[in-house]
């Protein structure tokens, strides 16, 4: 049998050294050894006509390829008002990226470049942020101040966001804990990325500038489980408010993660709150296991001020196997570079995250800041080697290389390669600190990968153009009259009214809570029924009808009152709903059409039992009780729609047998 590998060996042992569990595998002890901390930033589109600083209308989307227009940006860093640069800015213009603009018309205006002041705040924006402010238990400022946030990545054409604090220090309730809430802030969206390759990065516009609420927690969660749980709560809580916007990319969440000895690692784009207890899980031991590479090195290092890589260029004879990844860059006349790391022998081929290692974080930086597209990097602990025993040697010995020393051999454009070289050294070097302030991102497996470093204050100060504005005690105190329910009592509601409890989420998540309590007070309806009516049967409509607009609260009231106008039993739901979601324009009339209602009193529909019996007992010589009753009731069924229970029904079936 052929060996395994010494670097897939090592990538064992390491993820033993981390004490890495499987997610499936690890339960709360797991994250409290680890000390895991997690807090959230929920992003919330507002559901209003205009954007927040113009009168473009929201809510317009376009396609990548769907434009007017395009506008070329290149990003520079600001000085704060305290005469410093924002780290986060710095490595932006590190890249020189080319920012390209995909404009429409419709959507778009010369405020979202920052050819024209921004028109006074969005008022409707800022009653619905004061809403969930109040929902949060905050506390309401008493001035509105709008200060810029720095942006250098070329999300916002401005290369800053205008946001402003309306609520501090509230909290939402969980079953194990409450959870604190830092502030809510009322800020403009930014626009969406289409593509990301080498030094252009494209977007469009047509999401710029819509207002948007950002929530951000304490780290009070300690559990992945209670990350997603408080995710949850706070989705329904926006959503209660009717006035948010749905749909893919209108919420998105940011998870804040750290453990003991770590820092706080911001992960963004995380598309589905189904991916936070994995995403969290997967970063919690990757911050153990660059704690424990920190400790080999520094074991390794006497001293980490005077550590240095030393690297040269590689001739292509140099490999006598063609290599297909070197070959192409060659071909495309990029200089290939071999760079020693001291100490790091092992390191490379260490856990990080389930099929990553720290080469990985090397691989992403070289991506983002050099700009070097993936692969873009070979390295002497592939876990698939592709370099032979002899090509590592003639390496190490072009590198003058030790035996506890790691080598890495990457490509690229010829004015790439210094920014490259800096990029590795900068990132070795601090593997000596351990967990770094980044920005990562979200993948769907439940790993992440490097972004960029974590913004700090110096990018946010000031906006001179927009005044204060004040908040009134009036406007509070009406708005705190007109506030939904807590999500807290319509939990407890729904438990009180023997609701399933898998059709919790879907209520809540659709906002249908107000509907559902409605129609139980005005319709005298069972809860339960019309709990499992929206959370089973509609649920299931809208799953089999992908793309459909759900149904709003206002029509599935209606359909009641309409049953109860015309004295319908409320059986005939389960096959109306369903129709009603295929058919929205339809009247209910119609629609009754539409499922072949037939009109029927109960004496009429229990007449036709005996008949029915007798035919079937003539047409099966073996007489089964139970197969008779369920051919009946199979008969009946369709006619008793909408005129009697078939509860109802199948009591007299059953009780007219022999």
């Amino acid at each position: 049998m052929p060996s395994v590998p010494e670097s897939v060996e090592n990538y064992e042992k390491s993820k033993k050294i981390v004490g890495y569990e499987s997610f499936c595998q690890a339960s709360p002890r797991t994250y409290s050894l680890l000390g895991f901390r997690c807090g959230l930033e929920i992003h919330q589109q507002l559901k209003t006509q205009k954007k927040l600083f113009c009168r473009c209308p929201a809510g317009l989307y376009q396609s990548k390829d769907e434009y007017d227009a395009e506008v070329i940006r290149h990003m520079r860093p600001t000085l704060s008002e305290l005469g410093e640069y924002d780290g986060t800015a710095l490595m932006e213009f590190k890249t020189r990226k080319n920012i390209i603009y995909r404009i429409k018309n419709e959507s778009a205006c010369t405020y979202d470049i920052d050819d024209t002041p921004p028109f006074p705040l969005n008022r409707e924006a800022l009653k619905i942020a004061l809403e969930a402010a109040l929902l949060l238990k905050t506390s309401i400022v008493g001035e509105l101040h709008i200060t810029r946030k720095q942006y250098l990545d070329g999300s916002i054409p401005t290369g800053f966001q205008r946001t402003a604090i309306v609520g501090i220090e509230g909290e939402i309730p969980l079953a194990a804990r409450r959870v604190r809430i830092i502030q809510l802030s009322l800020e403009e969206d930014a626009c969406r990325e289409v593509s990301d390759i080498g030094h252009e990065r494209i977007y469009t516009t047509d999401r710029l500038g819509m207002p948007l609420i950002e929530i951000v927690t304490y780290p009070d969660m300690q559990t992945p489980q209670e990350a997603a749980q408080a995710a949850h709560y706070l989705r329904f809580l926006t959503r209660s408010t009717g006035k948010v916007r749905t749909g893919s990319g209108a919420a998105r969440e940011d998870v804040n993660v750290s453990i003991t000895g770590g820092t706080r690692v911001e992960i963004k784009g995380v598309a589905h709150i189904s991916w936070i207890p994995r995403l969290t899980h997967n970063e919690a031991f990757r911050q153990k296991a660059l704690l424990e590479i920190r400790k080999i090195l520094k074991h390794r290092v006497n001293d980490a001020t005077f550590w240095k890589t030393h690297h040269a260029p590689l001739a292509p004879e140099m490999f006598k196997d063609e290599i297909p990844l070197l070959k192409q860059a060659q071909e495309r006349g990029c200089p290939i570079m071999a760079v020693n790391l001291p100490g790091f022998g092992g390191v490379l081929s260490f856990f990080t995250q389930p099929g990553q290692t720290f080469a990985d974080e090397l691989s992403a930086r070289l991506k983002v800041i050099a700009c070097l597209e993936k692969p873009n990097m070979l390295h002497s602990e592939e876990l698939e080697p592709l370099l032979g025993r002899g090509e590592l040697t003639a390496v190490r010995k072009l590198l003058n290389s030790k035996a506890p020393d790691a080598q890495v051999i990457f490509w690229g454009p010829p004015a790439d390669i210094e920014t490259a070289l800096e990029t590795i050294e900068e990132r070795c070097r601090l593997a000596f600190e351990g967990v770094l302030n980044e920005t990562r991102k979200a993948r769907p497996d439940g790993t992440n990968i490097f972004e960029r470093i974590l913004p700090g204050p110096d990018r946010m100060y000031p906006d001179t153009d927009s005044p204060p504005i004040a908040i009134e005690e009036e406007l509070i105190d009406r708005t705190r009259q007109n506030l939904p329910s807590a999500i807290v009592d319509r939990l407890e509601k729904l438990r009180r009214w023997k609701i399933p409890p898998d059709t919790y989420d879907y209520i809540l998540r659709r906002n249908l809570f107000c509907a559902l309590e409605k129609i139980i007070r005005d319709f005298d309806q069972p809860p339960r029924f019309v709990g499992a009516l929206m959370g089973h049967t509609l649920k299931n409509a809208e799953s089999h009808l992908n793309g459909a607009m759900p149904l709003d609260q206002e029509k599935i009231y209606d359909l009641f009152a309409f049953l109860h106008r015309n004295k319908l039993n409320r059986n005939i739901l389960k096959t109306l709903l369903p129709a009603l979601y295929r058919h929205t324009r339809m009247d209910f009339e119609a629609l009754l059409r539409n499922v072949n209602y037939q009109n029927a009193c109960p004496e009429e529909i229990l007449a036709r039992i005996p008949l029915l019996r007798e035919k079937f007992r003539r047409q099966n010589a073996f007489k089964d009780a139970a197969a008779e009753s369920d051919w009946i009731m199979g008969q009946l069924r369709p006619l008793a729609l909408g005129n009697m229970d078939l509860a109802d029904l199948r009591r007299e079936i059953d009780g007219g047998r022999l």
